[in-house]
């Protein structure tokens, strides 16, 4: 697991477009479609995600597995709050889904 100040998971910006190409070629798979997330180890982007399709490439030379999971993660909090833009909404919702019936 990497500590959270180890890397950087962000947007992906046309600034991006080389090191996506990159990652791609590396991880022999098509590139992805924007909007992208990607991960930053030092600087270096090592993972990305295709948000719509949920389809990730990596670098194979670094452990990226626990970042693979991250970006599907902070995927998953974008889709929420584009849904309910409300924190406490979100909020309340899940509560209310998870409340124990005594009996």
């Amino acid at each position: 697991m990497f500590p959270a100040n180890s890397h950087v998971i962000r947007l992906a910006g046309d600034g991006d477009e080389a090191a996506l190409e990159r990652l791609a070629q590396l991880d022999s798979a098509r590139p992805l479609q924007h909007p992208i997330l990607v991960a930053e180890i030092r600087g270096r982007v090592a993972a990305a995600l295709d948000m719509d399709e949920r389809r990730t490439i990596a670098d194979p030379f670094q452990p990226t597995a626990t970042l693979r999971a991250q970006l599907q993660t902070r995927a998953a909090a974008f889709e929420a709050s584009a849904r309910t833009p409300d924190v406490a909404d979100r909020i309340r919702a899940a509560l209310s889904r998870n409340r124990t019936a005594y009996a």
